[in-house]
């Protein structure tokens, strides 16, 4: 597996996005079903979104909490229903492995809008290091270990719009998605080299 990798050789890879099932949530009725449902596997995708500020020195809430299964995503509309109690339980279970890039900030996001003890979180960055691999934003980590590209576009749109488009859905659960299948293929290939939980 390479060490690096080129914005040319990215720019030469197909472009990839989640294509199985979505829930987007904004009624806090469902989410301890859904939660139930991701309770069920042993890892999970996850990542946050968080509306962009422009203006120095405001940070604004974490708007979005995404997870995901190899074949389904749930995009949790934090700016709508706060970070739920089953949500929380979830986020502190040392049994469920959370698989993100870069996620140090996004739990410290999360500690914002409710005071946690987080538990399973496995870093990315962290395993890939071991390995030798350089390139550790989550765009070139597709490239070079799953050989397709995701778009970024969405990254700095409006996460506490009313709705959220197509284009942001899609996003969302890309991101999360592609974090369970950077775990499965590193572990895959380097099963000698298992990631530590934070």
């Amino acid at each position: 597996m390479e060490k690096t990798i080129t914005k040319e050789e990215l720019s030469q890879l197909p472009l990839q996005h989640f294509d199985g099932k979505v829930d987007v949530v904004e009624d806090t009725d469902c989410i301890e079903q859904l939660v139930s449902e991701l309770e069920q596997h042993e890892h999970i995708g996850f990542d946050t979104e968080t509306k962009p500020s422009f203006q120095k020195g405001k940070i604004n809430l974490v708007s979005l909490l995404q997870f995901s299964t190899p074949v389904k995503a749930y995009l949790f509309r934090l700016n709508k229903t706060g970070l739920h109690p089953a949500l929380i339980r979830l986020l502190s279970n040392p049994e469920i492995k959370k698989v993100g890039v870069g996620i140090r900030d996004d739990i410290k996001g999360l500690n914002r809008l409710s005071e946690f003890s987080h538990g399973g979180f496995i870093e990315i960055q962290d395993h890939v290091k071991k390995v030798g691999i350089e390139d550790t934003s989550l765009k070139k980590l597709a490239g070079l270990v799953l050989n397709f590209r995701v778009s970024k576009r969405q990254r700095l749109s409006n996460w506490e719009a009313p709705r959220l488009s197509e284009g942001q859905v899609l996003y969302a659960a890309t991101d999360a998605w592609v974090a369970i299948e950077l775990y499965n293929k590193l572990t895959e290939e380097f099963p000698e080299c298992k990631a530590q939980t934070l």
